[in-house]
Parts: structure tokens; C-alpha cells; sequence
């Protein structure tokens, strides 16, 4: 990998530079020395994640917010069979929406600092053959992605059936939550399948590859739909709903199980498999 600095650009922090270096020995990368490129790249990812999480946190305590606030006037004795306060519900969909946007704008800022570094470069390098979600994501990772967000999305439809208008309402909150989760997952998963690499050598596409492949597998992780507020439907519930925290313990301990297994057998070839698509094997 290159070790000059890119025209134009500032000093690296040294506390940047030894992230790199770890990142690099955590890969099993020992022989890449790392650079300035690959510093800024780094640190760029971790603040957008940071973000991305305080962004997280705040949907999640919004949307309790305006559940909690609506919750008096759909348990009501009168409000059973009543229709959901709509007025809330489009409040919750600008939410959902402002919460994608801010995502994008966050992934946006993270290719942005990529597009410059890359400009930067004296020369440029690109994979010899294009990488696609089975190299970057995996199948094992789209599998429990897909398979997690189809499950949930079931459960809260279900919950739409019943005649408790508190019920339906708590599951039409879900539900909005869930297409904004799933907003942000295709947003991102578009952008890293899709921007140009970052690289002017082999060691420097290695490096990419495995960015690459890290970014696809934390965006399409369904930690967000573990963290929604799954619960609030039983818990407007008066009776029978027992076995929606049975399927949501199963659906969120069984995707934990899966993750960490899936992880744990990627994470062996990870470095491997970037060394291959670099060369273009």
C-alpha cells in the first residue's frame, strides 16, 4: 500500500494512524503499512457510526414518545373498537422519513470523504472484476437480514388483525418503525454496492474490499429491528398475547445465536477473500 499522503490533504491525526495500523493487524494484514488514505477512511466510518447510533437511539425514544402520548386516548373504555389516531401515525411516517434522510446523508458524508480521498490520488486502482452482494454481503448475512425482517413484519400484521384498537394502533407504530429500518438498509447497502473503489495498488484495494464487506455486514445486521419497540402490541393487550413475546424471544435470541455464528465463520476468510477479489481472483 502506498504510503504517501494524498495531494491536498491535512496530517493525519497519530491516533488515527494507529487505528489504521490495528485495523490492519485485525484483518490479518500485517504486512500493509498504514496510510493516511486509509486512516481518513477509517475515522470518517467511525464518527458516521457514532452518529448513525445516536440517530438510532433518538427514533426509537421519538417513536415511544408519540406511542405513549396517543396511548390515553385508545384505552378508553369507548376505544376499543375505535379507529387509530391517524393524526400521530403520519407524525410517526415524517419521523420514519427524516430518519432515513438523516442515514443517507450520513452514508453521503462517509462517500464524500471516500470521492476526495480518492481524487487525491496520484493514480487510481479498481477491482479487476466487480464486486457484488454475494462477495461484499454474503448469503448467510442477506439470509438472516431478509429472513428477520420478514418474520417481524408478519408478527405486526398479525397484531393488525385483532379487534383492540390499542393493539392495532401499537402494531401500526411497529409497522411504520420497520419500513423506516428497512428505508436505511436499502439506502446503504445501495451505496457501498455501488461506489468506486479507493485505491492505488493491490494492498490499498485488499483494503478497500474488506471495508467494503465490513460496511455491507454492520448496515444489513437487524439490530434495529431487534430494538424497535416489538413488545408495545401485547402490552396493550389485555389477554392471548403470550405467545407474541414467545415469537419475538425466539425471532430476536435466534437471530442473536445466528449473527454471532455467521460472524464468527466469515471472519476467518475475510481477509482471504478480499486478497482474492484485489487479484482478482
Amino acid at each position: 500500500m502506498s504510503t504517501a499522503t494524498p495531494r491536498g490533504d491535512q496530517p493525519v491525526r497519530p491516533p488515527d494512524l494507529e487505528r489504521a495500523r490495528l485495523w490492519l493487524v485485525g484483518h490479518g494484514l500485517t504486512d500493509v503499512r498504514p496510510t493516511a488514505l486509509l486512516a481518513k477512511r477509517l475515522a470518517a466510518r467511525q464518527s458516521s457510526r457514532l452518529a448513525g447510533h445516536l440517530l438510532l437511539a433518538a427514533f426509537i425514544i421519538t417513536v415511544a414518545l408519540v406511542y405513549t402520548t396517543t396511548l390515553s386516548t385508545i384505552s378508553r373504555p369507548d376505544a376499543v373498537t375505535g379507529s387509530p389516531p391517524y393524526g400521530s401515525l403520519l407524525l410517526l411516517t415524517a419521523v420514519v422519513a427524516a430518519f432515513v434522510a438523516a442515514q443517507a446523508l450520513l452514508e453521503r458524508r462517509v462517500r464524500r470523504i471516500d470521492r476526495q480521498a480518492g481524487e487525491a490520488l496520484t493514480r487510481r486502482a479498481a477491482h479487476p472484476v466487480r464486486l457484488g452482494w454475494r462477495t461484499v454481503l454474503g448469503v448467510p448475512h442477506a439470509a438472516l437480514a431478509g429472513v428477520t425482517f420478514a418474520v417481524a413484519v408478519a408478527l405486526t400484521i398479525s397484531a393488525l388483525t385483532v379487534p383492540e384498537s390499542g393493539v392495532r394502533y401499537a402494531a401500526a407504530v411497529l409497522l411504520i418503525g420497520l419500513c423506516g429500518a428497512a428505508g436505511v438498509v436499502v439506502v446503504q447497502l445501495r451505496h457501498v454496492l455501488t461506489h468506486p473503489a479507493v485505491a492505488d495498488d493491490e494492498a490499498a484495494l485488499t483494503a478497500d474490499a474488506i471495508m467494503r464487506t465490513e460496511d455491507a455486514r454492520e448496515i444489513a445486521a437487524p439490530t434495529t429491528v431487534w430494538c424497535l419497540p416489538w413488545f408495545l402490541p401485547a402490552a396493550a393487550a389485555d389477554t392471548g398475547f403470550g405467545w407474541w413475546y414467545a415469537a419475538w424471544f425466539v425471532l430476536i435470541g435466534g437471530g442473536a445465536v445466528t449473527l454471532a455464528l455467521i460472524t464468527l465463520r466469515t471472519a476467518r476468510r475475510g481477509a482471504a477473500t478480499a486478497r482474492r477479489a484485489a487479484a482478482g481472483g
